[in-house]
């Protein structure tokens, strides 16, 4: 794997469970030690996962990110709607998946912004560059969004526009 950083990423997004919460520190850890520079943009989510009850951080998520579709962790849900469009878009994206070896196991569209990053973490520096820059300018949205509403979110979409040149 070349990005750890962003399979942290990709953890920090998904639907908070109790491995999560215990994980906090060790997350803390492994930023320390391999990406230090990202450890105070996300110090103050890591402070709220780790200081929130674990069904507030469930109940905060689910308002966030499942039910306001401002905030949806779909790419093609924000350039696309639901449209034909995103459909074609999806089926793009697993061939982009595909051809960079990654094989789809699960119920998750392919526009869900984990899966995006844990794909991310597993190209070289470059390629993680390149393929993040392609969607930077919807995950800023999605970030400006979550920093308007006051979400702690925001940081890991602020900490994503300081990885590609394309901001």
């Amino acid at each position: 794997m070349s990005n750890p950083g962003y399979l942290v990423l990709s953890a920090l997004l998904q639907y908070p469970e109790p491995e999560l919460v215990a994980d906090v520190a060790q997350i803390d850890a492994l930023l320390m030690e391999q990406k230090a520079e990202w450890r105070a943009s996300l110090q103050g989510l890591l402070a709220h996962i780790g200081k929130t009850p674990l069904i507030d951080l469930q109940q905060e998520y689910v308002l966030t990110f499942d039910r306001s579709p401002g905030h949806s962790l779909h790419l093609f849900e924000h350039i696309h709607g639901e449209s034909r469009d995103r459909g074609q878009a999806m089926v793009d994206l697993l061939a982009e998946y595909s051809r960079h070896g990654l094989q789809m196991v699960g119920d998750d569209l392919p526009d869900y912004v984990p899966l995006f990053l844990e794909f991310l973490s597993q190209q070289d520096e470059e390629e993680a560059e390149r393929l993040l820059g392609d969607a930077i300018h919807v995950l800023a949205h999605i970030g400006r969004k979550l920093r308007a509403s006051g979400i702690p979110y925001a940081c890991v979409f602020e900490l994503l526009q300081t990885q590609t040149a394309v901001q």
